[in-house]
């Protein structure tokens, strides 16, 4: 391959730039970006970069120098329109075409909009630095009240952010339990816990009906209940889609995602996805799984690179799932494939100190380990996970 190209400029993207050179591509090498940054890293962007504690300078994910290294045509602000699979070349949305060999997918997700919030001022997603630069200044001008719409491991870290810098915060969530379907009721219920402790209001079991706005901005959420909430910011943290929207026609099989052998390699040998774009095949599981963490995203390009270098799968993904959280002053560790039913078992510690380590067993055999400010004993553990079986229910 004399040209490869990357389309998307976070994580997986550069993590992908960075395999090509190390295992030895020294062709043309194009990363094409939809931000105008170069890349960098987004978990502090609902923590200590919300908090005010670091700047935008402080996320980059390498020095200049670094990124200079990899000698790559950067095209940052732009959008891929097409991908035509007779010769993988890119059309991008500036009328640029990229005559390519390869292609690496690493568009990664956007996040899913409130519905009626469009035009509506002070409600906020939170994925991009610009998104995360306007929400900080709503929250450091004066004392808004702020209603939190989704307590997954994002709105549980803004919920987090905002208490620590004395907001009034109240996280609203449809669920009855939050993180159930991925952490099984008693640890979910230990991690619902840690809002109320830190005094942030919580409803849970509660939809959304409708926002209030006046003069354009938000002034209130009204929910399922019939409660009204006040609120000066809203920040909606209800997930996310992956963009796959440009390979419309391209060939590839798209299914939540681009669906992907075991390697990262999709239905055109010469283009493989990482990140949270990829829909990967896990062997051990019978089906594909798409898993939105960092490590995932640092990870796979590794494999993926390889196999698009060698033209065919010669390795497969068999990493663990993990992920982290940092809510409230506690580190929350996750690694590993469960199912609600599996046994928990604590190993050490107790939960309601918010101290422990716990892991799930099934038929005798440990699968997963969740741990809450218990970083040495979650190493240790992680280590020992078995491989888990087939049709086993993931995130």
């Amino acid at each position: 391959m004399r040209t490869i190209t990357v389309v998307g400029a976070s994580l997986g993207g550069y993590s992908a730039a960075q395999q090509l050179r190390a295992q030895g591509f020294d062709g043309r090498l194009v990363v094409v970006g939809t931000e105008v940054h170069l890349p960098y890293d987004r978990p502090p962007l609902s923590k200590d970069f919300l908090k005010g504690r670091i700047g935008a300078a402080d996320l980059a994910l390498g020095e200049q120098q670094d990124f200079d290294e990899l000698e790559a045509e950067w095209r940052l602000g732009e959008f891929a329109a097409r991908l035509r699979p007779a010769d993988a070349g890119i059309e991008l949305y500036s009328g640029e075409q990229i005559g390519t060999d390869g292609v690496v997918i690493a568009t990664g997700a956007s996040t899913r909009v409130l519905p009626g919030s469009a035009g509506v001022g002070g409600v906020h997603t939170l994925r991009t630095l610009e998104d995360a630069q306007a929400l900080r200044e709503e929250l450091t001008t004066g004392r808004p009240n702020v209603v939190v719409i989704g307590a997954g491991f994002i709105g549980a870290e803004v919920a987090s952010s905002c208490a620590e810098l004395g907001l009034d915060v109240t996280i609203v969530e449809a669920a009855e339990l939050p993180l159930a379907r991925v952490l099984g009721t008693r640890l979910a219920s230990a991690c619902a816990a840690l809002h109320s402790e830190h005094g942030v209001a919580v409803r849970f079991g509660a939809g959304v009906e409708e926002l209030r706005s006046a003069a354009g901005h938000v002034v209130g959420v009204r929910l399922s209940t019939g409660e009204e909430l006040p609120a000066d910011v809203v920040v909606a943290g209800i997930g996310v889609q992956p963009n796959t929207g440009w390979l419309s026609g391209s060939g590839l099989s798209l299914h939540d995602g681009v669906l992907c052998d075991s390697g990262g390699v999709t239905d055109l040998s010469n283009v493989v996805a990482v990140g949270d774009v990829a829909r990967v095949f896990r062997p051990d599981l019978g089906r594909n799984v798409r898993t939105e963490h960092w490590a995932t995203a640092n990870g796979q390009p590794r494999i993926a690179v390889r196999n698009l270098l060698d033209g065919i799968t010669n390795e497969q993904h068999t990493d663990m799932p993990y992920f982290w959280s940092d809510q409230y002053g506690v580190r929350i560790q996750f690694a590993g494939f469960v199912h609600p039913e599996d046994e928990v078992r604590i190993l050490d510690g107790d939960i309601e100190d918010r101290c422990f380590l716990a892991q799930y067993e099934r038929d005798g055999r440990p699968v997963g380990v969740l741990a809450f400010n218990h970083p040495r004993g979650f190493g240790r553990a992680r280590r020992q996970l078995s491989r888990p079986t087939l049709d086993v229910a993931t995130s």
